[in-house]
């Protein structure tokens, strides 16, 4: 079974470095999508290094600093013109531990999202100031009452999806970015009638370089929950 990794970056050389190599090793039809947002230090070049000498590493350049939300629906989009049958997403910084591929793979057997969960069971995040820790939660809770999504992890980043899932959402109508992409895209899916899983993960914050979280990502969060409810109501969705 085909399977597309697609991982944004933006000044992730250092990280992508070592975290090609480990997907890669994953699953014998595991391939991997570099989405590069120009990245001044050189990710995208490297990127195009090792595609050059593997098949199974694809690069799609970006001008610039365009967001998160916008880097995943280009990668899914691109996946989406393959023969992947799953399409995995997952951040450059080793918060997310690429030996746990396999394991979200596994779960498209009878699910058709599986999400990586950091608070399944309890709170698995590593390295975190405990404000940043409530912050990911309340949000969570906050989330789960205004939306009535059913996870206890809907800003989390490190999913598989169906292809059928990203087929059928209109990828076109996403606007959010950061927090509230993940949380969009999950009601989205749901309120197509999909199937989703959270499986526990250990969410170690990032390996090297710098976190992409701002002011403004998080009140986007905080608003935009409020309009899918909206749209729920309305029929909009």
């Amino acid at each position: 079974m085909r399977v597309m990794v697609v991982v944004p970056t933006y000044n992730e050389r250092e990280n992508l470095e070592e975290l090609a190599p480990r997907i890669l090793s994953q699953l014998p039809d595991v391939e991997l999508l570099v989405v590069d947002d120009g990245s001044p230090d050189g990710t995208g070049e490297y990127a195009d290094g090792l595609a050059a000498q593997d098949p199974r590493v694809h690069v799609l350049h970006r001008p610039g600093k365009m967001g998160l939300g916008s880097a995943y629906v280009q990668g899914f989009k691109h996946a989406l013109g393959t023969s992947a049958e799953l399409i995995v997403q997952m951040d450059a910084d080793f918060s997310h531990d690429p030996d746990v591929i396999p394991e979200l793979v596994a779960g498209t057997e009878d699910r058709d999202v599986i999400i990586g969960s950091r608070y399944i069971t309890g709170a698995n995040v590593v390295n975190w100031p405990l404000r940043r820790l409530f912050l990911s939660y309340f949000a969570n809770v906050y989330t789960h009452i205004i939306t009535g999504l059913p996870l206890r992890d809907s800003t989390g980043g490190f999913k598989c999806f169906r292809r059928a899932v990203l087929e059928t959402i209109d990828l076109d109508a996403i606007r959010s970015d950061g927090y509230s992409f993940q949380i969009e895209v999950n009601f989205r899916s749901w309120r197509k009638g999909f199937s989703m899983r959270e499986i526990p993960i250990i969410f170690v914050d990032r390996h090297s370089g710098t976190s992409k979280m701002s002011r403004r990502i998080v009140w986007e969060a905080t608003w935009m929950v409020w309009r899918l409810r909206l749209d729920r109501i309305l029929g909009r969705l």
